[in-house]
């Protein structure tokens, strides 16, 4: 069977708002619940995430790829993988979904659809952390992507998982992740105003991490042909 681009959008939109839901849900909850214990709620946070994103990657892989982030769609699009125009509609997709995925969260622990954060993160470390962190993503993605596929899903939840106790940052590595959680005033929360340095510092990780991943791992010879 086919699988056409309208399936792959709406598998991008919704494994998208389902990702937005676990990282912003499980920090609305783990901040209720842990109170003053940053540790926990952190824990909470990246367990959540982590496993949202092995099981996200398993129901849309199939159909979409499951990128569920614009640099993943980049890398894409730089390694060839994928076209100009697949990968603008993918990104609307993931944006569209992002969004959509802030509204559901707040709709379940019921706060306003959407509510600006006030939560300021910016400085040069919180951009160079963003850029390791997508950097170590878009590299696990390429190179496992290449030896071993089927590890994908895991390895990405083990990652970011990992990721968000190892960068000052946090690890967002998603600008359509990051612009979502702009509009929400929550422990997830970003200032709009920070978003746009945390996108470049994502894009900037993700183009080096193609360059480098691409050069350093080859392409198994059967994917060649």
């Amino acid at each position: 069977m086919t699988i056409t681009l309208p399936r792959k959008l709406a598998a991008e939109f919704l494994g998208t708002l389902l990702l937005v839901v676990a990282v912003v849900g499980s920090g609305i909850l783990a901040s209720d619940l842990a109170g003053d214990a940053a540790a926990i709620t952190l824990f909470i946070n990246s367990v959540a995430t982590g496993c949202a994103l092995v099981v996200l990657i398993w129901m849309f892989g199939g159909v979409s790829g499951a990128h569920l982030n614009p640099v993943v769609s980049l890398a894409a699009l730089l390694l060839r993988q994928q076209p100009l125009r697949e990968a603008l509609a993918y990104v609307g997709a993931q944006v569209a979904g992002s969004i959509a995925g802030i509204a559901v969260v707040h709709t379940m622990f019921g706060l306003p659809w959407l509510d600006a954060s006030r939560h300021m993160r910016s400085g040069g470390d919180m951009w160079f952390s963003e850029v390791v962190a997508t950097f170590g993503l878009v590299g696990a993605i390429i190179a496992i992507g290449r030896q071993r596929p089927q590890a994908v899903p895991v390895a990405v939840g083990l990652y970011i998982t990992a990721a968000y106790w190892f960068t000052g940052s946090s690890a967002f590595a998603n600008p359509a992740l990051t612009l979502a959680r702009a509009l929400t005033d929550t422990y997830c929360g970003i200032r709009l105003a920070d978003v746009p340095a945390y996108g470049l510092a994502q894009v900037a990780g993700a183009a080096l991490a193609t360059a480098v991943f691409g050069w350093l791992v080859p392409v198994p010879r059967a994917a060649e042909s």
